[in-house]
């Protein structure tokens, strides 16, 4: 008997000694049991001593009693131990931090059986294994690097303000810059505890229905001063009434730094556009930007932590803000997506469920 599992498209074998195997065991029992039968009619026609004709029988049922163990003894060790073998050395391997382990299946691909849903899973389970281990790495190697560098400057410029023949607006200088790289550690070390909180689920989203008009347009105003600054141009284009659901202080993290970054990547002078529309259950709000756009290569790693496609600006964050905002999002049953050429500038797009409360009839066109 055969069937599909859910997580493979093709037919599992029920039972690794299917009924056809027991079958022709008992055939050959039969079979055997006839032809004993024929041996003690030929040696009756023959004559053989009397103390010779168990000798006969004896030999011949000891002969196929040996046969048919190692055939079995054969199927087991096939069947049971050399799989069982493989895994426990891979097992044993993985155990001492090799995650390039791999263990083959016994079947082909039409003709897997159980044990070898748990060796494609052992495998499975190996190759995430190994990219946990890739990535805590990582994580621990790129931590280290974006303490180190506002530690140094904070031992530098502490260093410089040690000396006695330096003027007051040195002295400003210097005390700015430490300040500047107290907070950058600081937002550093926030970002990773919430990122933390974010992947382990301690955070428990607090879902509500609100207006995400009014969030869009708060958030839009806390970086006035930055629009001023740069002398941006800002495109808006909102509804009067956007009812979402989703957790209103963790999506203003997704906000705030979406925002920032347009307005960060943007040259003096350049546009940032915000779009928000409606439609199919669900509301779109689009962030785009004038700036310089991402490559291929930047698009596919942005959401990554620590990433930094453009390190022009690296100075000015630290490659977690896209990788929490992903991340709540997610958490909010949500979707962000990336569109970017380079020169072009960027645009993100966010995807939230829209509330029941949204009147019909209200919905703009799509983003």
């Amino acid at each position: 008997m055969k069937k599909t599992d859910q997580n493979y498209p093709y037919k599992i074998k029920n039972e690794l000694f299917p009924p056809s195997l027991f079958g022709v065991c008992f055939g050959v029992l039969i079979l055997m049991s006839g032809l004993h039968t024929n041996v003690i009619v030929i040696m009756n026609k023959i004559g053989l001593k009397e103390w010779v004709q168990p000798i006969f029988p004896i030999l011949y049922w000891f002969l196929v009693a040996v046969g048919l163990t190692l055939f079995i003894r054969r199927k087991m060790k096939k069947t049971y131990e050399e799989p069982l073998h493989r895994i426990a050395e891979a097992t044993k391997r993985v155990a001492g931090g090799d995650f390039s382990v791999y263990v083959p299946t016994i079947h082909t691909s039409d003709k897997l059986d159980y044990l070898d849903l748990m060796i494609l899973d052992f495998d499975k389970m190996i190759e995430e294994l190994g990219s946990v281990e890739t990535l805590k790495t990582d994580f621990v190697s790129n931590v280290s690097h974006e303490m180190k560098t506002p530690v140094a400057v904070i031992k530098n410029y502490a260093e410089f303000l040690e000396k006695r023949n330096i003027t007051d607006d040195q002295r400003r200088e210097y005390s700015a810059s430490i300040r500047q790289a107290a907070d950058r550690l600081s937002d550093l070390i926030t970002n990773i505890l919430r990122l933390n909180k974010l992947e382990n689920q301690t955070i428990c989203p607090e879902v509500e229905t609100y207006d995400l008009y009014g969030q869009l347009e708060e958030c839009i105003l806390n970086y006035e001063n930055m629009w001023d600054e740069k002398d941006l141009e800002l495109d808006v284009e909102l509804e009067d009434r956007a009812y979402v659901q989703a957790d209103r202080s963790l999506m203003e993290l997704v906000w705030n730094n979406l925002l920032s970054n347009a307005a960060k990547f943007t040259d003096k002078g350049g546009t940032v556009k915000i779009r928000q529309s409606a439609g199919a259950g669900v509301l779109k709000v689009a962030v785009s930007d004038s700036g310089c756009g991402m490559s291929e290569e930047s698009r596919k790693h942005i959401f990554d932590k620590f990433y930094q496609g453009d390190t022009s600006h690296a100075k000015e964050g630290n490659g977690l803000g896209l990788t929490l905002a992903k991340r709540v999002i997610e958490l909010m049953d949500g979707d962000i997506t990336v569109i970017s050429e380079e020169g072009k500038g960027s645009t993100f797009i966010v995807t939230l469920p829209q509330s029941e409360r949204k009147a019909s009839g209200e919905s703009a066109g799509e983003v």
